[in-house]
């Protein structure tokens, strides 16, 4: 996933520079989701290793780059605005689910303001994405 990853997120964001000069057709749009599925299945695996909280992050940090690619994937096939903005909150809402479940390794007062810290970079991303 680490080599791949990287790879796929530069293609889509090439997809989103050129626009429509680039849309995926049918069967390249399918070939991608199933090589983000296989992926994510890959690096869910890969978790099975680890215990406890790490391996509920590195859960979450899976399905996040899966939703993420999907939602990439989908603005590269059929590159509207809103499909574009809907990739940058996927991404918005993996960070965010990334940090709140990493915020359960720490204990009261520093897990609630991680918890808050990560409230409030998720705010921000969305917006950001929504270009406000």
């Amino acid at each position: 996933m680490t080599k791949l990853y990287p790879t796929l997120v530069a293609l889509m964001a090439a997809g989103f520079v050129s626009g429509q000069a680039m849309a995926l057709t049918k069967a390249e749009y399918d070939a991608e989701k199933d090589r983000v599925e296989a992926t994510y299945k890959a690096d869910k695996e890969q978790c099975k290793s680890l215990a406890g909280n790490a391996k509920d992050v590195c859960e979450k940090e899976a399905k996040g780059k899966e939703h993420v690619a999907k939602a990439e994937l989908k603005a590269q096939h059929e590159p509207t605005p809103r499909n574009q903005e809907k990739a940058r909150e996927a991404r918005a809402d993996a960070d965010y689910d990334v940090a709140k479940e990493k915020c359960d390794d720490l204990s009261g007062d520093a897990k609630s303001a991680c918890k808050k810290d990560a409230k409030a970079a998720h705010t921000s991303a969305v917006k950001a994405a929504k270009g406000k």
